[in-house]
């Protein structure tokens, strides 16, 4: 068991915590082991926290009035699940998010569903700018759990290279 915040630093510097550039392999698809139940309490809090006004989100009546019939999930934490699922295999070691492209919202999410999700290493290369780092690039599929994409998504993330570690 972990006690004091020497032993918890020292834990999260090991080197089986995360991949470094050398272990991303082109064509690899890494199936994220934790799906993830999103509530409508998850749904509410999420939509208000971050001043999202929308009522399909969070008023009942509204929502049952849309062609969805019911409130869907904010994409925005539909995203933010997905991306949050990678990060042990995908960016557990990362410098840096560099960025999100090609975002696709292909199905609604609804309180209720589960989530997983799989990423797929599309490029690498070493930074012209860092040598002491790599440049990765994912496409992460998310699906409910009747295996239906809900999100689709490409993420490009900075991550050491290990001689430099």
């Amino acid at each position: 068991m972990v006690t004091d915040a020497k032993e918890v630093q020292s834990a999260y510097s090991r080197e089986t915590i995360g991949r470094f550039y050398e272990d991303f392999i082109i064509g690899d698809v890494y199936k994220h082991p934790l799906g993830r139940t999103i509530s409508q309490a998850d749904n509410t809090w999420f939509t208000l926290v971050t001043m999202n006004t929308h009522p399909i989100h969070f008023d009942e009546v509204y929502a049952s009035k849309t062609e969805f019939g019911r409130c869907i999930v904010c994409s925005p934490l539909t995203l933010a699940l997905l991306v949050g699922m990678s990060v042990g295999d995908v960016s557990q070691r990362a410098i840096a998010n560099l960025g999100w492209t090609d975002i696709k919202l292909t199905h609604p999410v609804y309180a209720g569903d589960t989530l997983y999700a799989e990423s797929e290493v599309l490029s690498a290369r070493v930074s012209k700018s860092r040598r002491d780092a790599g440049i990765i690039q994912v496409r992460t599929i998310g699906r409910n759990q009747e295996d239906t994409i809900v999100c689709t998504f490409e993420r490009t993330i900075l991550v050491p290279r290990r001689k430099a570690s």
